[in-house]
């Protein structure tokens, strides 16, 4: 394999070597809405307004992305103009629209066309907000009968959270209702990061490609008695520590991932 193989490179290979496993192609979808995609567009920014290159195919129009701004360049034979965004912001962007995505054309072994179906698809699953409840855990255990696929889902997933918590662990819970399920207690989450997290771990159960069952999502403070229990009998996972911040002189279309840019 190309030592320059891209992420997204990786997961499409997978995916196309085995077009029958659905866990494949659900992980390449995952890598999609996580990575910097450079979408190509008609002429300069105006403001936040954006104008995307919009290319014909068969049954529909594509909008162009690339997860390296040498691959748009390669393909358009020169500078051209473009807007870094994640995936899940291209995602956001086209919902509603019928628009299709093109990733990577002109690559061999990553390019790949996907309807719009798929991306209306997309959306809907990286916009699901988990539901809410009020339970409190009565009892604490080690986890078991966790799928591998679910673990390395957390643990990738995880590592995209940066600096929203000091750690996570997994463990068996059961309540006074006398329901049980598996819970990923989140400690010292950041104030206001709660619903990013819980997000995240929805979207490592579905991604991961199996019937995972319920996953509880709570957040405890580490002064918290429960906290000791947890970092006792759980597993663990760390989250990256955040970056120190970097001074930036100007805004560009997408670099605030919470006021992504207008598509026009």
């Amino acid at each position: 394999m190309n030592d320059d193989a891209t992420p997204l490179d990786i997961a499409h290979r997978a995916m196309a070597a085995n077009p029958d496993d659905g866990a494949a192609r659900l992980r390449f979808y995952d890598r999609l809405g996580e990575s910097e995609l450079f979408l190509l567009l008609a002429g300069e920014p105006e403001g936040d307004t954006i104008v995307p290159q919009l290319f014909p195919l068969e049954t529909s129009q594509v909008v162009l992305v690339f997860d390296r701004e040498e691959r748009l360049s390669d393909f358009v034979g020169g500078p051209a103009d473009f807007a870094a965004l994640s995936g899940r912001q291209v995602v956001r962007l086209l919902t509603g629209r019928e628009i299709g995505l093109g990733v990577n054309f002109g690559v061999e072994g990553s390019e790949i066309a996907i309807p719009a179906e798929a991306v209306a698809w997309l959306s809907d699953v990286l916009d699901h907000t988990p539901a809410e409840a009020e339970e409190r855990p009565r009892e604490i255990a080690a986890p078991g009968g966790i799928p591998e696929a679910v673990l390395t889902g957390l643990d990738t997933k995880l590592a995209t959270a940066r600096g929203l918590a000091r750690a996570a662990y997994l463990v068996r819970a059961g309540y006074e209702s006398g329901r049980k399920a598996h819970l990923l207690a989140f400690v010292d989450a950041v104030s206001g990061a709660e619903r990013a997290l819980a997000n995240a771990v929805g979207e490592a159960l579905t991604f991961s490609g199996v019937d995972a069952g319920e996953l509880d999502v709570a957040f405890f403070a580490a002064s918290d008695t429960i906290s000791a229990t947890l970092a006792r009998v759980g597993l663990r996972f760390d989250l990256p520590e955040a970056e120190m911040p970097e001074i930036v002189e100007m805004d560009a279309p997408g670099m605030d991932p919470e006021e992504p840019p207008i598509l026009r």
